[in-house]
């Protein structure tokens, strides 16, 4: 009897449920690179965490039935998890918070969202900027759009980025408005 333990302690590890790594966000990004050239598409890369309440918000506004065709024919979107909780950092993609930093953007809060053409330059962010503020200075991070002036800045930046009309433009703005409850 006094080698069950032991004999536990050797055989558990093998019926233990393997973690599967989390891959890191230049590996993400270079292969929704890939995907975006072929389809002709931009990226939407949303930075994000577990416990963060207004990303979920986001993933289901874009997940939406009403919507989310208008995402996945226009955008390729991928999520890098970043500025996880201590207990769940296991979760953070490797390398998302220098993308993050890259972006002028690691004490903007989260959701914080880029869009990138497939050679991953940078073709608009989550914030808003005074006008004649460039791309490359901060602004006010809108992060999941709810309010009127935020939804507004969002539909601005879905306009130049994609091919979305008008029509499925107001449907995405009805729907993140419906964040603000």
């Amino acid at each position: 009897m006094k080698s069950l333990p032991a004999l536990l302690l050797f055989f558990v590890p093998f019926f233990a449920p393997a973690q599967t790594p989390v891959p890191a966000a230049d590996a993400v990004l270079q292969e929704a690179a890939k995907v975006a050239a072929k389809e002709k598409k931009n990226i939407l890369v949303l930075f994000t965490a577990s416990w963060c309440v207004w990303c979920k918000r986001m993933d289901r506004s874009m997940a939406d039935t009403s919507c989310k065709g208008f995402f996945d024919d226009n955008y390729v979107p991928v999520h890098l998890t970043v500025h996880e909780s201590r207990e769940n950092v296991h979760l953070e993609n490797p390398g998302g918070l220098e993308w993050l930093k890259k972006y002028k953007a690691e004490d903007a809060g989260i959701p914080f969202w880029v869009v990138l053409d497939p050679q991953l330059n940078l073709l608009a962010d989550s914030y808003v900027r005074k006008p004649g503020v460039p791309l490359s200075e901060p602004g006010d991070n809108i992060g999941c759009p709810a309010s009127a002036e935020e939804v507004k800045a969002f539909i601005d930046i879905l306009r130049k980025t994609s091919r979305l009309r008008e029509r499925e433009l107001e449907i995405i703005a009805r729907r993140f408005r419906q964040n603000q409850n």
